[in-house]
């Protein structure tokens, strides 16, 4: 199984600290945001993992994490993504990489205490279609918001002004090699972007969607107030661990 790691994008909503570099180089308590994205994947016994980035400071990664050999790898793979087309245009990229294979999906600026490596086992083991992963927050109306129908994801709401759950959609997917059929059926959305939700909705119209639930704390660092925030919960109780 192969692991995408999406970090690209201009991370405006961290200018001016993304004056000078990528969104996903800036430190998280002690450790270069990156990290705990890779961390994940590798944990759960992804080593054939692919870095999509953009922007004027790709080379950078090059520079912190050269082919691996800190995390225990033999390779890294990376790819760049002109402009801001859209989380789901970032994955496009991966198409190549993939094989058409099952991928585990990642954004680059998210950051968890426990491990995936149930849901990993799990869709390893379900024939097709995708999986993804919830949690519930206090605030689900700033996420992605499952409508959830007899254990079943009917829809999934970006942003909705009343969301039909708690729960939000972490950006941890795990999706088989037909992602990229779908998301070449995509349109820009009113913000000129393909998006993730839309992929995700288009399995959960086929019936080829799964989902669980994470153990211990998500944050993104995708904001000043989420940057805070991840960087005090894992100084207070780390992240990535792996036995949980």
């Amino acid at each position: 199984m192969k692991g995408v790691i999406l970090a690209g994008g201009l991370g405006k909503r961290l200018y001016p600290l993304t004056k000078i570099t990528n969104k996903h180089l800036l430190p998280v308590y002690d450790k270069p945001m990156i990290f705990y994205p890779l961390q994940t994947l590798i944990n759960a016994g992804i080593d054939d993992i692919l870095i999509v980035t953009g922007g004027n400071h790709a080379g950078d990664f090059l520079r912190l994490l050269g082919n691996g050999r800190d995390f225990g790898l033999k390779h890294i793979n990376y790819t760049y993504q002109e402009g801001e087309g859209g989380i789901a245009d970032a994955l496009s990229l991966a198409e190549h990489f993939s094989e058409h294979d099952k991928m585990v999906v990642i954004l680059g600026d998210n950051v968890i205490e426990g491990n995936i490596i149930k849901a990993v086992k799990d869709f390893r083991e379900q024939k097709e279609g995708a999986k993804i992963l919830l949690k519930e927050v206090p605030d689900p109306e700033r996420f992605g918001v499952p409508e959830i129908v007899d254990g079943k994801i009917v829809r999934i709401e970006e942003k909705p002004k009343n969301p039909k759950s708690n729960f939000a959609v972490i950006g941890i997917y795990m999706y088989d090699g037909k992602v990229f059929d779908i998301i070449q059926t995509l349109t820009p959305s009113a913000r000129g972007e393909l998006e993730i939700t839309d992929v995700s909705n288009a399995y959960i119209k086929e019936g080829r969607m799964t989902y669980d639930v994470i153990e211990g704390w998500w944050s993104d660092a995708g904001t000043f107030d989420s940057l805070l925030r991840a960087s005090e919960l894992v100084a207070k109780g780390g992240a990535n661990k792996k036995n949980l």
